[in-house]
């Protein structure tokens, strides 16, 4: 099912890739700027023009107060995030841009879920919790909010142990992430 008139063969990987339009590249890009107003509207806006869905966009202060992190996740080939970082370059604001190895990275997330508890279920509820190093801020007579920081696969797996029991509410905060080792930043 390769290019008309070739006899190469797809893995399953690039078979669902190309039917979903995913390529199977997770990139993480971590962009330094400036602390100014407009400055994330100009970088979302420029990844849209080119077509990329944002994953995942997490804005936090650095050390400094002048400057932010952008933190955001997305799918997509090595060529079109090179033209996009080129043109992010270009912006006044943005200092440094950084396409993070997933290999190479420490990633979290955070997630609060909001389960109905009524019961004997709400143990089970606890329990799962303790297991996954979640930590319940929240309890009253019908439902428990747990909070949990982890991976987006930890994630994932938590809030398919707890939806049977009734996820009332989820949110999420996306990823950050940053290097291992000394390298910079």
């Amino acid at each position: 099912m390769g290019e008309p008139g070739t006899k190469e063969l797809l893995s399953l990987e690039e078979l669902e890739a190309s039917v979903s339009g995913r390529s199977g590249r997770k990139h993480i890009v971590s962009i330094l700027v400036e602390n100014k107003p407009g400055v994330l509207t100009r970088i979302s806006g420029l990844f849209a023009r080119r077509g990329f869905n944002i994953d995942t966009l997490v804005v936090g202060p650095t050390d400094d107060e002048r400057f932010s992190r952008i933190t955001l996740t997305l799918d997509g080939s090595n060529h079109p995030i090179d033209q996009v970082t080129k043109q992010l370059h270009k912006l006044v604001n943005v200092l440094k841009i950084r396409d993070l190895e997933p290999a190479d990275t420490v990633a979290r997330e955070l997630a609060m879920f909001k389960l109905a508890a009524d019961g004997p279920a709400r143990a089970e509820i606890l329990q799962i919790a303790d297991i996954f190093r979640g930590r319940v801020v929240d309890v009253t007579r019908r439902s428990v909010i747990v909070e949990l920081a982890g991976t987006a696969d930890k994630i994932a797996a938590f809030e398919r142990m707890v939806r049977p029991f009734g996820l009332v509410e989820m949110s999420r905060t996306g990823e950050i992430a940053i290097s291992r080792g000394r390298g910079e930043t």
